[in-house]
């Protein structure tokens, strides 16, 4: 049975249109469009320094907003639809403080499914928590049971592949995928089933 490793935030949510939608009405009185995000992480694009931005995401992590966001439809509608027909992993890249909070979210959402929760910790000022893995790519190698990433990182998708890992890219605005969600989606099921 195969092993998908599934990103959590961006793919398995909408962690960042949430965050952005919350972030532009408290900081800015109006929305933001997020398709106007064409960097991950954003806060050039959105002219902020990295650790405003890191702390703000991280403030929204923790303050109930990320538990209550519902999955990206059309991920949950695939997993209904097709996640007994092989392994899933979720592997995120949340900073540690917020772990937890991932990983019940993912659990209550996808426990039926995803057996698996992993963190390779963003690193945050002051956090001096060991790090097994400096990213992704060093988590997957040693993992060594992977056989496809779904990943909204460009560069994620391109480790796994100088691994052997098929990868697929997850369409967002700061990436250049070239298939639409649904489209994606129907790739990663032909994979499943051996067409």
């Amino acid at each position: 049975m195969k092993t998908i490793i599934w990103d959590v935030d961006d793919v398995l949510n909408d962690l960042t249109k949430a965050w952005l939608d919350e972030w532009s009405l408290k900081t800015r009185g109006t929305p933001i469009a997020f398709d106007l995000l064409t960097e991950n992480p954003p806060h050039r694009v959105l002219g902020i320094s990295r650790r405003d931005y890191l702390d703000s995401l991280d403030d929204f992590r923790l303050s109930g907003y990320a538990s209550r966001l519902s999955p990206t439809p059309e991920v949950f509608n695939w997993f209904c639809s097709n996640g007994d027909k092989c392994h899933h992993v979720a592997l995120t890249a949340a900073p540690l403080c917020a772990g937890h909070v991932s990983a019940e979210w993912v659990m209550r959402h996808f426990g039926r499914w995803i057996r698996s929760f992993n963190v390779v910790p963003s690193k945050r000022p002051g956090d001096n928590s060991c790090q097994f893995h400096a990213d992704k790519f060093e988590f997957l190698r040693w993992w060594g049971k992977a056989d496809m990433l779904v990943d909204d990182n460009e560069e994620n998708v391109a480790d796994a592949r100088a691994l052997g890992i098929r990868a697929t890219l997850v369409p967002r605005p700061w990436n250049r995928s070239a298939l639409a969600l649904d489209e994606m989606l129907h790739a990663v099921t032909e994979y499943v089933e051996g067409a």
